[in-house]
């Protein structure tokens, strides 16, 4: 075997690692849970990793207030959870790349 063989081959094990990897993460991702809320906890929204939401919840105290203030209420906290998601795929995606700055706007390729 060559050199140039056995750097390529050193080469397409690498990307299969990371391939392995990047896969290892966005299955984690769709497995994990964050919590938005908003009204100080009045008003929590359970969403996955990948942006799914799986669960609202309304403190009773708030169902006699006007339509309006709810709806904002739930904005806020789906609007949280939303900005959670994002900070654990920062950190998974910095995770990813060993430490290494993520340049702004950077998403991972692989979440919906």
């Amino acid at each position: 075997m060559t050199q140039m063989e056995n750097g390529l081959d050193g080469l397409m094990k690498q990307a299969k690692e990371m391939q392995e990897k990047m896969e290892r993460l966005r299955s984690e991702a769709e497995k994990s849970e964050v919590v938005g809320e908003s009204g100080a906890g009045l008003v929590c929204v359970r969403m996955s990793g990948s942006h799914d939401v799986r669960s609202v919840k309304i403190d009773k105290s708030l169902l006699s207030e006007e339509k309006q203030v709810l709806e904002e209420m739930i904005a806020a906290a789906v609007n949280d959870a939303i900005r959670r998601v994002e900070e654990y795929h920062k950190s998974k995606l910095t995770e990813f790349t060993g430490g290494m700055p993520v340049p702004p706007g950077l998403k991972f390729p692989f979440f919906k």
